[in-house]
C-alpha cells in the first residue's frame, strides 16, 4: 500500500509537473501571440494615422496651391487691367498717333508693293487715309473689333503674312513674362 501510495504521489507530482510546465508554455506563447498582436494592432493604428496625416497635408497643400494660383492669377489680371487703362489713355495722346504711323511704315515695309487689307480699332479711323498712303499696293482699311486698346494689324493675301502691331497682341504677350519673371 505504502508503495502504491508512494508511487501515485510520484505520479501526481509528474503530473502536477508537467502540467505546471504545459501551464507555463502556454501563458508564454498567449504572451507572446499578445505581444505579436499588440505590436501589429498599434502598427496598423500608427499606418493608419500617418496615411491619414499624408492624405491631409497633401490635401492642404493642394487647397493651399490652388489659393496661391488664383491669387496671383488675380493679381496678374490687376496689374493687367491697370495697363489697358494706361494704355487705352495713352491712345489719345500725340506719341501714340505717332507710334501708330511707324508701326504703319513697318507693315508697309513688310508688305513692299503687295495689296493688303488693315484693321483698325473704330476710335482709330481717323488715321485712316494718312495710314494709306504709307502702302504701295492697293490697300483697304477695316475695323475690327478685336482690337480693344488700339494699333494695326494687316494681311497680305499674296505673302500669305499676317502682320499684328496691336498694342493689345502686344500687352498680351507681355503677360506670359510677367507671369514667367515677377515672383
Amino acid at each position: 500500500l505504502k508503495a502504491i501510495k508512494k508511487y501515485a504521489d510520484e505520479q501526481r507530482n509528474a503530473m502536477r509537473t508537467e502540467v505546471e510546465q504545459l501551464k507555463e508554455e502556454k501563458i508564454k506563447e498567449a504572451e507572446k501571440k499578445a505581444k505579436y498582436d499588440s505590436e501589429k494592432l498599434i502598427k496598423d493604428k500608427l499606418e493608419a494615422k500617418r496615411n491619414e496625416e499624408t492624405s491631409r497635408l497633401a490635401k492642404l497643400t493642394q487647397e493651399g496651391q490652388k489659393k496661391l494660383f488664383l491669387e496671383r492669377a488675380e493679381m496678374t489680371d490687376s496689374v493687367f487691367k491697370k495697363a489697358e487703362e494706361k494704355l487705352a489713355l495713352y491712345t489719345k495722346t500725340a506719341d501714340y498717333s505717332e507710334k501708330l504711323m511707324e508701326s504703319a511704315k513697318n507693315v508697309a515695309a513688310l508688305f513692299g508693293g503687295e495689296s493688303c487689307t488693315l484693321y483698325l480699332n473704330e476710335k482709330d479711323m481717323d488715321f485712316a487715309d494718312k495710314i494709306k498712303t504709307l502702302f504701295v499696293g492697293e490697300t483697304e482699311v477695316c475695323t475690327d473689333k478685336s482690337i480693344k486698346i488700339g494699333g494695326l494689324k494687316g494681311y497680305c493675301k499674296a505673302l500669305s503674312i499676317v502682320a499684328d502691331e496691336t498694342l493689345d497682341s502686344k500687352l498680351n504677350a507681355q503677360r506670359e513674362w510677367f507671369i514667367e519673371n515677377s515672383g
